[in-house]
């Protein structure tokens, strides 16, 4: 199996298809170019087996409702303490990926294969890898996540650089109809500047596999998704975990899919499954076009420009001239 990271330009265009609790609504009648989008929601475990065998469900599930488009959450194929992730973690060719290159050319879908914790050779950390997989099969990106999860939450502490190593290339993958696709994974959501930049190379939908924790989802997820979906006007499809992968360690669901005014399409109830919603890209135009925020940003060295290189505020003699 063959990897060719890729990234493209721009494009512009938003949905229109909404799930309650899952289950699919009556799509809406809009523009020409609707893309059916799924978010798969897993309780992954260190039950290798089982978290491969309800991923297949339940992406076979999506394409069975419609999407051309399916997304999976964050280490989808095991989940749970970091001795038994290092020990389950397998080069791109290895069986995970295997498995969703030939499920999506079987299904004639794009996959965003969540992410796998990758074996990298000669290297004795692992990445944390997300590979977009086109209809016909074959790989059209790899992304490898890069913000590690260094943090303490409620009393528990996290600390993802021990085991893995960031990445250091944002990618844009191509969907079918040259529609662009910025790659991310769980904690790069905290960080706006990736999601401009992917917006800034012509991304149209960004893509968030996560494993958020339970407090960190309770309190910080919608509102994160939301504003990356609002400042970048982008669809966002963004795929959690749910549930105990380990003792102490828990994720919060509520997957959710988002249009580029920052409405939630859809929402997952609090369980494994599939929400569904019609991403309308010709309305994603509509909201660039009316509202015209991405064209109104100064050059970036403004943004970067440190107070000692130049004035930060008017001089007090220019105020009360």
């Amino acid at each position: 199996m063959r990897f060719h990271p890729q990234s493209q330009e721009p494009s512009g265009r938003r949905a229109t298809k909404q799930t309650i609790g899952g289950r699919l609504e009556q799509p809406a009648k809009s523009g020409d170019q609707l893309i059916r989008a799924a978010a798969v929601q897993l309780s992954s475990t260190e039950d290798g087996e089982r978290n491969l065998a309800t991923a297949d469900r339940l992406v076979r599930e999506a394409a069975a409702r419609g999407a051309t488009l399916v997304l999976l959450p964050e280490k989808w194929n095991l989940l749970g303490r970091p001795a038994a992730i290092a020990a389950d973690a397998e080069p791109l060719d290895g069986r995970a990926l295997t498995w969703a290159r030939e499920t999506a050319g079987e299904l004639g879908i794009d996959l965003v294969a969540g992410s796998i914790v990758e074996r990298v050779p000669g290297q004795q950390r692992r990445a944390n890898v997300s590979v977009h997989f086109a209809p016909d099969g074959e790989p059209r990106s790899v992304y490898r996540k890069l913000h590690m999860f260094d943090v303490e939450i409620d009393g528990v502490t996290y600390a993802e650089s021990a085991h893995e190593q960031p990445g250091d290339e944002i990618v844009v993958s191509e969907l079918a109809g040259d529609v662009r696709l910025g790659m991310s994974i769980c904690y790069d959501v905290r960080f706006p500047e990736l999601y401009r930049e992917l917006s800034a190379r012509g991304a149209q939908l960004l893509v968030v596999p996560s494993a958020f924790t339970l407090a960190t989802t309770r309190d910080h997820w919608e509102v994160l998704l939301r504003a990356r979906a609002i400042e970048n006007q982008c669809f966002v499809v963004a795929a959690n975990q749910i549930g105990e992968h380990a003792p102490g360690l828990r994720s919060g669901g509520r997957s959710m899919i988002i249009d580029p005014w920052g409405v939630v399409l859809a929402t997952a109830p609090d369980h494994e499954g599939v929400i569904v919603a019609d991403l309308d890209l010709d309305e994603l135009e509509q909201v660039r076009r009316r509202l015209p925020a991405l064209n109104h940003r100064r050059p970036a060295e403004l943004y970067r420009r440190r107070s000692s290189e130049g004035r930060s505020s008017p001089r007090v003699s220019e105020v009360t001239r």
